[in-house]
């Protein structure tokens, strides 16, 4: 008797589990129509559409070099090739992570609060492949979202690049 009150004991112990289980796996997903990213209290930039270009060549280092968004991120790209980075917060680029301080996704500025963000090279894959692309960047410290699409990228070791981003 008492062998099988512990089979009974453990066969209602399983239904429990497999019926808590089962009760996780028939819940109502999140709603797909709420937003996944809180733009409440970030601005957005709207306006104009201005070109931002630099030259093959050209010291990234100088501040006509560099497309200064705002006091925390200045957009430029080195010599050697490679992605765009963050000269105010970068010396040169990082592969993966650069430029520091930004998050970008591939989609239109009127999505922004339902698209993913990441760091430019996983957005965008090659940089090269950013070409034509709406993209979407957050200026995460100064929580801007604006608009941008690469119109040229640089091949070889030139850091010639040029898009076309809206304003505040």
């Amino acid at each position: 008797m008492k062998n099988f009150s512990l089979f009974v004991l453990s066969l209602l112990l399983m239904t429990a589990c497999i019926s808590e289980s089962r009760e996780d796996l028939l819940a109502t997903p999140a709603n797909p129509a709420t937003p996944i990213n809180d733009l409440t209290n970030a601005t957005i930039w709207l306006g104009s559409n201005i070109t931002f270009a630099k030259a093959a060549g050209a010291d990234p280092q100088q501040a006509v070099n560099q497309d200064r968004l705002t006091d925390n991120v200045w957009i430029t790209r080195g010599n050697n090739g490679g992605e765009i980075y963050n000269a105010r917060q970068e010396n040169s680029f990082s592969k993966g992570s650069s430029p520091v301080g930004t998050e970008w996704a591939v989609g239109s500025i009127n999505d922004a609060a339902n698209l993913t963000f990441q760091p430019f090279r996983a957005a965008v894959g090659s940089p090269q492949s950013a070409t034509g692309k709406d993209l979407v960047l957050h200026l995460i410290q100064d929580d801007i979202y604006l608009s941008v699409k690469f119109t040229f990228w640089g091949s070889g070791k030139n850091g010639r690049f040029t898009y076309e981003r809206s304003t505040p």
